[in-house]
């Protein structure tokens, strides 16, 4: 019962950092919560195998709430583009379930190597990009758009995140109004997180030495807790977020991804 109460409050403290993150930031926490929860679990001692696949399961179940809340409240604002969520959102999740399926096939170590990896090339971009970086005029034909759109479910569910972190600055490279692809990419994340989630669940039922309470490879405390607090600690984010200039929150937001991630690469190889 005491380790119990300890995880819970190590997650509910790590939730309402990624909530405040979160609306600070204008991003899922996905990228946020797996260190928190790899973190969080070996701090307690719980390391199995693959723990690294129970802090992205648990962070995918997380991404469920926030992605329909925020798509949503897009959607009552006429913001979303409801078309290309259709044409792209079956594509993604496949993508996402086999993702799920690479992420269960892997070592922690070596999905680590992975989160870290792409989360670096994230802040990376977001640190050095420039927001008038143009492919095209216009969005892809059904070829290509169907090689992002699996691409970006395949590695959102290998490492937890809703995505937008992929579909934001590809959208935009496209020219893609920048204000209609933020209210968009939430559905995307939805097309990520329910599928990747379900998979998730009826998977790694054999894993020795899961916290308590893990279901296949979710941990269904920490998803309820991250819920909750994420629910009244967004609001002071998106607070702060308006105090905040663009170029400033873009600068917070890459060194934030650089330090999780990067710590995140150098455990995973050293």
């Amino acid at each position: 019962m005491a380790e119990i109460i300890q995880l819970f409050g190590i997650l509910a403290v790590s939730g309402a950092i990624a909530g405040i993150i979160s609306g600070l930031l204008g991003v899922g926490g996905g990228i946020i919560l797996v260190p928190a929860f790899f973190y969080a679990f070996t701090t307690l001692g719980y390391v199995p195998d693959q723990l690294m696949q129970i802090c992205v399961a648990t962070s995918t179940g997380t991404i469920i709430f926030t992605s329909w809340r925020s798509v949503m409240s897009h959607h009552k604002r006429g913001a979303v583009d409801v078309d290309l969520i259709k044409s792209w959102g079956p594509i993604i999740a496949v993508g996402s379930i086999i993702g799920v399926f690479a992420a269960t096939a892997l070592r922690s170590q070596e999905l680590q190597i992975i989160f870290g990896a792409i989360g670096v090339s994230l802040g990376l971009y977001m640190l050095l990009g420039k927001k008038d970086w143009r492919l095209a005029d216009h969005l892809p034909g059904k070829i290509l758009s169907s090689v992002y759109a699996s691409g970006i479910g395949f590695f959102s569910a290998l490492m937890g995140i809703g995505g937008g972190s992929f579909t934001v600055p590809l959208l935009t490279a496209y020219n893609y109004p920048p204000h209609r692809a933020v209210a968009t990419s939430p559905g995307f994340g939805l097309a990520i997180s329910i599928p990747g989630f379900i998979a998730f669940l009826l998977s790694g039922w054999d894993l020795e030495g899961k916290p308590p309470y893990t279901i296949g490879y979710v941990n269904i405390p920490a998803v309820i807790l991250i819920i909750a607090m994420t629910s009244m600690t967004v609001p002071l984010g998106v607070k702060l977020a308006h105090k905040l200039s663009p170029k400033h929150l873009r600068l917070v937001f890459a060194c934030t991804v650089l330090l999780l991630a990067g710590n995140m690469l150098r455990k995973g190889l050293f």
